[in-house]
Formats: structure tokens, sequence, C-alpha cells
């Protein structure tokens, strides 16, 4: 680590205390004008709100500095990922400094010591420090002066936050050199503040200087990627006006305060107000709209936009307006095409040798990427921002070129074989990132050193808890971070273009060129239903069985209780009005997965059942799915699968019924954007889940007939190379599993998709107990979506589950009854999601209402226990609407 703290650093003015665990259900960081416009971010970070953090770093990385208070997490590798995730700097105790000081990646510019309550510590600690450092919950600002003069002009910078902190409080913390935290919900942008109100304006200013006789602040104003639009000048009016505004605002030297484009219609969104190093230069950071921020109509005062910043501006406007036929209308349209144009400009870029020729392909390749970006609707800002993230990581990773690039240039990769826990071979990196395409037969994957298609086995009795722990988790699906990149320009699409981008994106996915409406609406065609009469049975049969189970599930009547004479709450279920119904295509055709959604809704009584499933090449759903639609009443089917699709429902297009709930399965593009639309107050529409790839864990003792273990087995395993399949013996030996495996083995090798199995089986296990309860306390663990009991007393075995999205008992259950036709629902929760949700069901399409009903007696025996917490809780005009009854009720002696 460096030996010394910067003498000089540039930091925010002040830090915004906010509290993490409301956050992401809250407004994003960069929404919230209060805290986006001024000044850093700053909450205490716990084990338990580390996912809140990350998510708050992703938010804000490279617009918003975020300070973290980590003295309270344990781990110390999770400081570490904090920091790589882009905190500005972590808030550490005593007993962290020496762990973080061994991380050479990590300066010490990025620590702020929080010096433990022990007066001596904090004196050691102030006296000669490289660190920042924290001092909280002073009670006397004015005694901080004191501090920071002893500590002399080299010192590093100080944070304070102070208990009830006034404006002037922060104000006077500011002037003596510190950075104070304030209470983010104190913050406001208005002119006037109440007082308990802390101007950010006042805040933003308190340092600023100015060298002219009129006491104007010198002002650059900048694009997001920090290229100079113009030089202005500002006072204290014109930046709170800004601020109140949301809009660029600045002081004319003739006109006085200047609301930037209300006469030339070329006005500014304001995106971010900050001082230079000596505090005598304000920088406003803003959108420019319309022709430009010059009075000439040019982009910046120093003339047009040139390099990247033109080529953005060109690609966007061609995007919008590229004439149909163009040469780069179908680099917008023709994904492959422009892919194919990169890879080859990037290789002519490798090629090249002299500096001409390499400034020359560099041009074309950034041309081409920022063709791409600009189709997905990635801008410079975007891509400027990934990097000032990844500029800030603490971690190295080992920059080995892959496989196939590594092999055409001649590179030898340092690759160290897995390190392993010590356990029998157990290795750290078992859990691999799932592949959603069939293995090749030259592909290793699934099969054993023989050949054999086998799942790794593991004997309980010889392995760590821990090891046993790791060998169960998923295959970890694509980055979040990467699957969220690919959908959010879907959402804003579809959004934006409704029915064009949808057709548009199921042409591109689905081929379904031909496709002119994406939505078919009921009455169906009977053309479009032309089934076999075994079909047409077979889909008779499950959907009867199905709505018995759920129609069983409907309240009866409302519930009532009586908590006091005269007072009766009651609780009633009303059906969900609009329901969305996401029916996947991909691999296999679904038409059961119509059923366990339709039905459910149907028996509830939802007025609008919208299906959504992927056309064919030809344009046409599967006439099984119609005939679902048909059976359970649907009033449309959105022609288009996908985010899309999601996206379609949720907010409506010209065509699509916009719902008030989605559900149903689907890939990882599909679960991200119902999680997305789900958490966006606009789309106002709720989900069943989230959901992953499918699972099965079974249980088989020395009872099971190993071909029906392996058949359970094989019936999950060939949904795709991403699901995870389980196999949990009790009390079997060596030849016992063998000979599961050996007709695990057989019975795929007989499967027409075997090539999608051992993609599944190779992230599989068996793991061999001894008893019941190790057994059932290892699926507990693993919270499987499918359970299924193969061992003498199954029911009893039942009683022991906690966590499982659908059971089956004995024998004669296999799962695949349960997909279908038993009755049950197969729309179930997984990825572990089990140990928190349920399975689909009628109580998926109601919600509850409830209601009081007092007599004037009621209200008399509950009024003094109303009255008395509606004034612990300071909430007069609560306490005052039972008083004013209660005071009637004596008035007229009733």
């Amino acid at each position: 680590m460096a030996p010394s703290h910067p003498k000089v650093e540039h930091l925010p003015p002040y830090l915004a205390a906010i509290d993490l665990t409301r956050y992401p259900s809250s407004t994003p960081i960069s929404q919230q004008k209060e805290l986006a416009y001024a000044g850093g971010i700053f909450a205490t970070v716990s084990s338990s709100s580390l996912d809140q953090a990350f998510a708050i770093l992703k938010d804000t990385v490279g617009s918003i500095p975020v300070y973290f208070d980590v003295s309270q997490v344990p781990e110390q590798q999770d400081v570490v990922d904090l920091l790589d995730a882009g905190a500005a700097k972590v808030f550490v105790s005593d007993s962290q400094i020496e762990g973080l000081q061994a991380v050479s990646t990590i300066g010490t510019s990025r620590l702020v010591l929080r010096p433990s309550a022990n007066a001596s510590k904090t004196a050691s600690a102030l006296d000669g420090t490289s660190y920042a450092l924290y001092l909280q919950n002073v009670v006397d600002p004015t005694t901080i002066g004191a501090i920071l003069q002893q500590m002399g002009k080299g010192r590093p910078p100080v944070f304070v936050s102070s208990t009830n902190l006034s404006e002037e409080g922060a104000l006077e913390l500011a002037r003596q050199g510190a950075v104070p935290i304030v209470q983010a919900h104190q913050l406001t942008l208005n002119a006037r503040p109440t007082d308990d109100e802390l101007r950010v304006a006042s805040l933003l200013l308190t340092r600023a200087k100015s060298d002219r006789s009129d006491g104007l602040i010198t002002t650059l104003v900048t694009d997001e990627r920090g290229i100079a639009l113009g030089v202005v000048y500002s006072d204290e009016e014109s930046v709170a006006e800004s601020l109140r505004s949301g809009r660029g605002a600045y002081h004319s030297r003739k006109r006085g305060l200047w609301r930037k484009g209300d006469t030339s219609g070329d006005w500014q969104e304001l995106v971010r107000m900050e001082f230079d190093c000596d505090d005598d230069c304000l920088r406003v950071v803003a959108r420019q709209q319309g022709h430009g921020f010059c009075h000439l109509q040019t982009a910046t005062c120093f003339g047009k936009n040139k390099g990247l910043s033109k080529l953005q501006k060109t690609l966007q406007s061609r995007k919008r307006s590229a004439p149909e036929g163009s040469y780069t209308a179908r680099l917008f349209r023709d994904s492959k095409m422009l892919n194919a144009k990169i890879m080859e400009e990037a290789a002519e870029l490798c090629e090249a040798t002299s500096k001409e020729d390499i400034a020359a392909e560099a041009a074309d390749l950034l041309y081409f990427a920022l063709t791409k970006a600009t189709a997905a609707g990635v801008t410079l800002e975007d891509i400027e921002r990934n990097l000032d993230a990844k500029s800030v990581k603490v971690k190295r990773r080992k920059g080995d070129a892959k496989g196939p690039y590594a092999e055409e240039f001649g590179v030898t990769n340092g690759n160290a074989a897995p390190t392993t826990n010590g356990t029998n071979g157990v290795s750290k990196e078992t859990v691999q990132e799932a592949e959603s395409k069939p293995k090749s037969k030259d592909d290793s994957a699934g099969l054993n050193a023989s050949g054999r298609i086998q799942m790794r086995r593991f004997d309980t009795s010889k392995e760590s808890a821990e090891a046993i722990e790791e060998v169960l988790k998923r295959p970890s699906q694509r980055s979040t971070d990467r699957i969220m990149g690919i959908v959010q320009p879907i959402i804003k699409d579809v959004q934006a273009c409704g029915d064009k981008a949808l057709l548009e994106y199921t042409h591109k996915f689905e081929k379904a060129t031909s496709l002119t409406s994406p939505v078919l609406k009921a009455p169906f065609p009977q053309s479009l239903m032309q089934l076999s009469p075994e079909t047409i049975s077979a889909i008779d049969i499950s959907y009867e069985n199905i709505r018995k189970f759920h129609a069983a599930q409907v309240d009866s009547k409302p519930l009532e209780v009586e908590t006091m004479p005269g007072i009766i709450c009651s609780r009633f279920a009303r059906p969900i009005e609009r329901v969305g119904l996401y029916v996947p295509g991909g691999t296999a055709v679904l038409p059961s997965t119509a059923l366990m959604l339709g039905v459910p809704a149907m028996v509830a009584g939802c007025k609008k059942i919208v299906i959504a499933s992927p056309p064919r090449a030809d344009g046409k759903l599967t006439p099984e799915i119609v005939y679902v639609a048909h059976k359970v009443g649907a009033e449309s089917i959105v022609l288009a699968g996908g985010a899309q699709a999601v996206v379609a429902m949720a907010y409506g297009t010209e065509s699509v019924t916009k719902v008030d709930k989605i559900l149903g399965p689907g890939n990882q593009f599909v679960t991200a954007a119902k999680m997305l639309v789900s958490n966006d107050t606009t789309a106002n529409v709720s989900i069943d889940m989230p959901a992953g790839p499918s699972e099965v864990l079974v249980i088989a003792d020395g009872t099971a007939n190993p071909a029906f273990v392996a058949s359970d087995l094989l019936s999950q395993a060939e949904h795709g190379t991403d699901s995870q399949v389980i196999l949990i013996t009790i009390g079997l030996d060596n030849k016992g599993v063998q000979a599961i495996e050996d007709e695990l083995h057989n019975q795929a090798m007989a499967l027409p998709r075997v090539d999608l199995v051992r993609g599944a089986i190779s992230h599989s296990v068996t793991l061999m107990t001894a008893t019941l309860d190790e057994a059932m306390a290892l699926s507990n663990l693993y919270a499987p979506e499918h359970l299924i009991l193969q061992i003498a007393d199954a029911l009893r075995a039942r009683e022991m589950v906690t966590n499982a999205g659908s059971v089956f008992v004995g024998d004669w259950t296999p799962e695949s009854v349960g997909d279908y036709s038993a009755g049950v629902n197969h729309s179930l929760p997984t990825y572990g999601y089990a140990r928190q949700y349920s399975g689909v069901n009628t109580g998926s399409f109601v919600k509850h209402i409830t209601s009081s009903h007092l007599t004037a007696q009621g209200l008399r025996n509950v009024g003094g226990a109303v009255m008395q917490l509606a004034k612990v809780e300071e909430l007069e005009a609560h306490r005052r609407a039972v008083e004013i009854r209660l005071e009637w009720l004596d008035k007229n002696k009733q």
C-alpha cells in the first residue's frame, strides 16, 4: 500500500446518509434529485444489507460517489468486493485496518479510519495517521476546528457526523475543512427550508470562492462525458434555481437570472453540480436539448461536436431515420451482418502495424462497435461509466486470452489446476456457468472416464458438511449485469414503440417474418385448433383434474372474527382482474404450462386472461396452446416470447392488453424482465415468483426400483442443459448406487434429447447417506422444485419436508403426472426459492381484502387504545378522528 495519504484530494462538499434497508424498494438514487444533483452518498453496511449496497453502486457508479461505513461487516472479502464494485471509500474500524493493509491493490486514499470510542486510542489514531478519518456523533461542530488545526495543513480528509445537525452546523463543519455527513431526508432543493431542512444549494456553495469584484462564480457547462459546452457565470440565486427546477439556470451580466432555453427552446436537463479543486469554478453537468448550447445553434460554444461525440449523434440520427434498404438501415436491423463487420475490423486492426494503419483500423472498429451500442440504446456515457467502474477495481484478473483466440495467436495461458477444499478432491470450481445449448458428441460433459453418462457421486460420511453444501450449489446462470444489460433496452424499446418493436423482436428471435400482428384475439379460429382425438382427450382429462383441485382451493366464504364486542374484522377474496400468463416455447412445446396457469385463473374468476407464447417460424402457435386458451376463456394470445412479451403485457401496447399480474416460467431473460417490470411503479404490475431452470431431487432407499429412479432423474434432465438433478440414497452401498447409474446411462442413451441430458448431468450429483433424517435435512437445505420420495414410508417422510415446490410420494407417483394431469400445479419455485415461495395456485390469482365494522360500543371499547397509540406516534389527526366520535356519543348520550 502507498505509504502516505495524498495532501490534496477532491472531495464532495458533503455526504448524504441514507438507510440501506429501504433500497432498492425506494426510488433509485439516480432519480432522487436531492441526492443526485450534488454531494456524495453515505450508508452503513452490515452483512444483511450487502445486496442493497451493491445495488446502490450499480445505480450510481461513475456518476455519484458512494461512501460506506463497513465497520459492521465481518468478512474482509465483502469489504474488498464493495471497493471493487466502485465504492469511493470505506469507513473501517481499528481492527479491520491491518487486514486491509495486506491487500496491495487497495490504496490508503480509499480507506477512512473510524476510531474506537476509547479516548486514548482515538488520540493515537489522530496522531500522524495516513488515513482519512471519521469522527462520528460529534456534539458540538465548532470543536472540530481545533482538532483539524492540530493535525496541520498536510492532514488527510476528515468526515464528521453530528447528532441533530442543523444547516448552520453543517456549514460550520464545511467552513472548517471537514466533510459533513447529513441525513438525506433533511435535504431540500427549495430556497426556503423548514426548520429541520438543509438546503443543497447552501451546502454546495459553502466553500465557493470568486476572484471577481461582482462575486460571480465562473461556471463551466459540460455534457455527461465532460465535453465543454461553454463558459457562463453563476451566483447563489441561479444555483438555487437550477437545483429547484432541474434545469440549467445561470446569471447573465445583462439580464440577471437566466433560465437557459426559455426563449430559444434549447434548454438543459440538470445532471449534477460540483466545484473544482480550488472551489473557484463551478462545473454544471447537463443534458443539452434542442439545437445545442451555443446561440449560434452549434453543440458547443467552441463549435460543432467532434470525434466520438459527433459519430454518436450521427448514428442516433440514422437509427431514427435511415432510408429503408440503405446500408445503415441494414446495419441496425441485421445483427449478424453487424457482428461480422465488427469481427472483420477487429481482425484488420490486429494485422495493422504502422501508426497510420492502426489509427485507421481502430477508427473503423470504433464505428461499428458504436453502431452496435447505438442499436441497443447504449450511449458513450454508458460506456464511459463502465470504464470508470473498471478503473476503481481492486481485484486483478489473470488476463488470459479465451480459448479459440489464444490458440489462433499462439498464446499460452497460465491455467492453474482448480484448487480443492481438502475433502476428497471436491473442487472449489464445482459450480460452473450453465450453457443453454446441447452438448456435441465430441464434448465429454456428463460422461465418466469410461464414456458412460454418470452423475458425480459423493459419500456424505467421507465429506465435510461444507463440501456437501458446495456440490449442492446450482449451476450458475449468466451474470445478472449481463442479463439486465440485454433486457433493459428491450423494455425501453417496447415501451416506446409498442406493437412495432414487439413484431420486430418476434421476427428477429422466432424468425416469424410473415407475422403482421402481434396478437391473436378471441374467439380463436377452429382452424388453429386442429388436434388428434387422443391429444384433445389428454388435454380435457388434465383440464378437469386441474380444475377440481384448484376449485377446492377457493375461499368458500369471507373470514369474520369479532376481536372485541362490537368490532367485526373480516377478510374476503377478489380475483385479480387482468392476468398475463407466460407460456415458454424454446426446446419443447408446453401446452401443460398453459393449463397450469390458465385453469387456476379461470377458476379464480379473472376477467381478462392474456396468454403470451412465442410462435413458430411460420407465425402460428402450436394448436395445443390455442385449444387450451379457448378452454380457459383467454381474451387474447400475444404472439411473442422472451422479455419483450413480458414487457408488452406489463405496460400494454396498441394491441396487447395491459395486465395487473404476470405469471409463468421462462428463461433468464424472462425472469429478469419480470423482476424489472415488477419494480417499476409506472408499470404497476406484480409477478408470481422468480424462476430458474427446472430441477428434481429424488430420495431413494433399498426398496426403490432403480429403473423408476433413473427415469425420474432423466425426466427433468431432458428439460435443458441448465437443469440439475440430485439423487440422495439412504443406506445403499456402491452396488445399489451402481444399479441406478446403469439404468440412468441405458435410458439416457435411448432418449432423443440425450445431448441436452448430458449437459444437465454434468452438474448433477448423487449423495450417499446413511439415514432418512440426514437425507431429509439435505433435501430441505437444497429446497428443490420437485421432490420425489421413493422410500419405504414415503408418507411419513413427507411430514419432514419444510422446503420443496411439490412432493411426489411413492413408487407410483412420477413427477410427470404432476407436470400434466394429476391436478397439482407444475409452475413451481426453482433455484432454492422454495424456501420462501409457493408454487402457483388459485390464491396466486386473487387478492385478499380486509374490512372492519365497528358499532358505537365497539368504538368505545377500543377508542382509548387507538388514541393513546396515536399520541405516542404524534399523529394528532389520527387521535382526533376517534376523539371527535366519542365526544359526539357522549354529547348525544349514546
